[in-house]
């Protein structure tokens, strides 16, 4: 089913458990890659503990020959926003390590990322990564409103903009990637951005699925692209995080795929209620 002029998909629940089947695969490989990330190791090697997850899992990666990208998952280090290419770079002590994952099942994808600061970290890079696991938190619980959904999808890029704002440090909240609808493809309509805008976006309805993954610097906004075509980074190589995951909208609340507990913690946490699958 489709609507509006983006033609934007909405799930039907037995649609919606097959995406929360892929989205425990991302979990499950995300949390394998995690465990792997230790000073010493390759990000080839977070790489393939992903990997081995999704296969015994009987999934697919969603990102591996994706537009030719040649991985199952992104790796960025530091100044690398998103898109960082795992392969022979050895992770030291004080690295912030932005791992992002996704998988299909049975054609449904699920997507999410995590960043995690190595041994010796900079208290300042931890911050980072916390304030912006906060600002996707916010971002996805201002999708309901009291007893109901929002009205519009503006309001995640408002609470993501209060929560960085709120953190009373000067952090750029990058403009230039932002989220997705998620679904039958990995990348689908509507753009969720992490920033107000005047413009009224598009009015949220039950079976929408999004992917809600800000992008934050402690730096500049600006970035730029390697040579490799795919990884991205900071203008300035100030350090980055990165946190993501992909959420269901019901009529009764909603459901965070990727996340093990479905959002129950986060989400009760904030006075939303955590929808029912059964």
């Amino acid at each position: 089913m489709a609507f509006g002029r983006d033609k934007i998909e909405l799930r039907t629940l037995d649609q919606i458990r097959l995406m929360r089947r892929a989205g425990l695969v991302v979990a499950d490989a995300l949390a394998a890659a995690r465990a792997a990330a230790k000073p010493g190791v390759t990000t080839g090697d977070l790489d393939a503990a992903a990997a081995e997850v999704i296969a015994a899992a009987g999934a697919t990666p969603s990102f591996l020959g994706y537009y030719d990208y040649p991985a199952t998952i992104c790796t960025s280090v530091n100044e690398e926003v998103v898109h960082g290419i795992p392969g022979s770079r050895v992770l030291e002590a004080g690295d912030l390590v932005s791992i992002d994952c996704g998988a299909i099942v049975e054609g449904w994808h699920g997507d999410s990322a995590l960043s995690l600061v190595l041994d010796d970290a900079d208290p300042a890079d931890v911050a980072l990564s916390a304030v912006t696991e906060k600002a996707m938190w916010d971002g996805i619980a201002a999708l309901w409103a009291g007893d109901g959904l929002a009205d519009r999808l503006n309001v995640v890029g408002e609470a993501v903009e209060d929560a960085v704002d709120g953190s009373g440090v000067g952090y750029g909240i990058v403009e230039e990637y932002v989220g997705h609808g998620i679904g039958s493809q990995m990348h689908l309509p509507p753009d969720v951005l992490n920033y107000r805008v005047r413009e009224r976006l598009t009015r949220l309805k039950p079976g929408m699925c999004l992917a809600i993954e800000p992008m934050i610097t402690r730096g500049t906004i600006a970035t730029e692209t390697l040579a490799d075509e795919w990884t991205v980074i900071t203008a300035d190589r100030s350090r980055a995080a990165h946190w993501e995951h992909s959420v269901a909208l019901l009529p009764d609340g909603l459901f965070v795929l990727t996340a093990v507990d479905g959002g129950a913690a986060e989400l009760g946490a904030r006075g939303v209620p955590l929808a029912s699958l059964d």
